[in-house]
């Protein structure tokens, strides 16, 4: 990856409704090529996809909660099934399964805290040991762009 594939990517996480004709003007490359670069990228996986990010708030998800799990059962079978019951929830909107103290991290927007408590009541379902919520009360840094030195 060279120079102008990082600042297409730069450009790219900026704003991904760019145009063909956009990017190859800010990176000073021909249409052609920069389509090629772009589909190259693409196609090894650097670019996973383009989407619109949305305004939670603006979509009457105004709470954002961390979920640490912790679970005492370590086996696929349980696995699976948390894997079935996170992936079902259109609130998650992240899970990871971590190293140290906590088993799994998950991210979730909901609208209030009745919809924390119905989205907790679905996650139990998945037999939990021991569940911990933290409720997000301002948001200081968010972003999506990865850094590209």
């Amino acid at each position: 990856m060279d120079r102008t594939d990082k600042q297409l990517l730069a450009l790219l996480q900026e704003d991904a409704s760019l145009s063909i004709g956009d990017l190859s003007e800010r990176v000073n490359i021909s249409k052609s090529a920069c389509w090629r670069r772009v589909q190259k990228l693409e196609e090894s996986g650097v670019i996973r996809s383009r989407v619109s990010l949305l305004n939670p708030a603006a979509l009457g998800l105004s709470l954002t909660v961390f979920i640490s799990i912790k679970t005492n059962q370590h086996n696929k079978q349980w696995a699976k099934k948390f894997r079935q019951v996170v992936e079902d929830l259109d609130e998650v909107l992240e899970v990871y399964r971590m190293g140290g103290e906590v088993d799994y991290l998950i991210k979730a927007v909901v609208k209030d805290m009745p919809g924390y408590d119905h989205l907790y009541q679905q996650l139990i379902q998945a037999d939990l040991f021991d569940v911990n919520a933290g409720f997000v009360m301002e948001e200081i840094k968010h972003t999506t762009a990865l850094p590209i030195s």
